[in-house]
């Protein structure tokens, strides 16, 4: 049944959808609604709790401009993360099994929203929206993609950052080797280039994902002078890593890479 509303969350609601404001923070309801601080401290608390709006953080909630049947809403991924990370003027990008899909390397649909960010580790629940927020480096950020959905602007990581990603955050995504698989099937098919591949491997890998990807590049028979790109990031190499890492290292090395080919 719809729930009946109160006569201040009819007054913040229509105050909400006058404006076209989504977005309110403590202090925004004091003056148009001549409440109290305590008063609106609890009026946006008891409406979160009853999902009438949303919690991003303390302080700042979203509210529909059209409350839907049932009286309950829940705001969509766009929506929050546009709005948390717009708060403070922080930067982000979707990433891991949420791009997975996205571009088809992966038919499992997430249940939860991976974001890199330069803000904040944490993971958040906003409405029925769940975030996973891993802080990066500034300049771990960028190669993206957006997106125009019906809640707003999405900011993906582009299909070859999210390849590269594959082999970088491999433990964090559960994603070797299957990235690997992902990375010959867009070679082959020409959906990325080796000159791209190289360019996002050489800014946004790490030592091990260089030589991963190299080792890859070299075995689809990828032009020499793009391999030497990468060689000359590598330096001398000491030591040995698996392709496929968590698996017995057997099989053959490729000694340009220092790489054994066990997947």
């Amino acid at each position: 049944m719809k729930r009946r509303l109160g006569n201040l969350e009819r007054q913040l609601l229509a105050y909400a959808q006058m404006r076209g404001r989504q977005a309110l923070r403590t202090g925004d309801l004091t003056g148009p609604l001549g409440i109290t601080p305590k008063q609106e401290r609890e009026l946006f608390s008891r409406m979160a709790r009853s999902g009438l709006i949303a919690k991003v953080r303390r302080g700042l909630y979203l509210v529909p401009l059209k409350l839907p049947l049932g009286a309950r809403w829940t705001p969509d991924e766009a929506l929050v993360l546009s709005t948390l990370f717009a708060d403070g003027g922080a930067r982000y990008q979707v990433c891991g099994p949420n791009a997975f899909n996205r571009y088809g390397f992966s038919d499992q649909l997430p249940a939860q929203v991976w974001a890199y960010n330069n803000r904040v580790s944490e993971r958040r629940t906003v409405g029925t929206v769940v975030l996973n927020l891993v802080k990066v480096a500034d300049d771990r950020l960028g190669d993206v993609e957006r997106e125009q959905t019906p809640g707003g602007m999405l900011v993906y990581a582009s299909r070859v950052r999210t390849l590269v990603d594959a082999i970088y955050d491999w433990s964090r995504f559960n994603s070797l080797p299957r990235g690997y698989a992902w990375i010959r099937a867009d070679l082959r098919a020409g959906r990325v280039t080796p000159a791209d591949l190289v360019r996002a491997t050489l800014r946004y890998g790490n030592l091990s994902t260089i030589r991963r990807i190299g080792a890859v590049l070299e075995g689809e028979g990828v032009d020499d002078e793009l391999l030497g790109e990468l060689g000359q990031a590598t330096g001398r190499l000491t030591s040995t890593l698996p392709l496929v890492p968590r698996q017995p290292q057997e099989g053959a090395v490729n000694r340009r890479w220092g790489v054994c080919l066990n997947g």
